[in-house]
């Protein structure tokens, strides 16, 4: 059995911010979620047309994923390039 800390600590969060019809947005959640078992993260995404001051500062910079408070990537994206961030932010 696990230590009570262990059982009760959250898994950490990466959010994605995205807006409706982003079809890179589509394509970053799918490499997200490949890599959501190794890494053990849950996924937020979050339409930054739900807020103005989102869609001001992401508007030309979706699919913009975010780890621990920190922008880790943004469009354009590439399998590699998202695995060596989510290896960077989890070290």
């Amino acid at each position: 059995m696990l230590p009570v800390s262990d059982r009760t600590r959250a898994r950490p969060v990466v959010r994605l911010y995205t807006r409706e019809g982003c079809g890179l947005c589509v394509e970053a959640r799918a490499m997200l979620e490949k890599h959501q078992r190794r890494f053990g993260f849950d996924i937020d995404e979050v339409d930054i047309e739900t807020d103005p001051a989102l869609h001001d500062r992401f508007f030309l910079e979706i699919p913009v994923i975010e780890a621990d408070g920190e922008v880790i990537a943004k469009a354009p994206l590439s399998e590699k390039g998202l695995r060596n961030a989510l290896e960077d932010a989890f070290r």
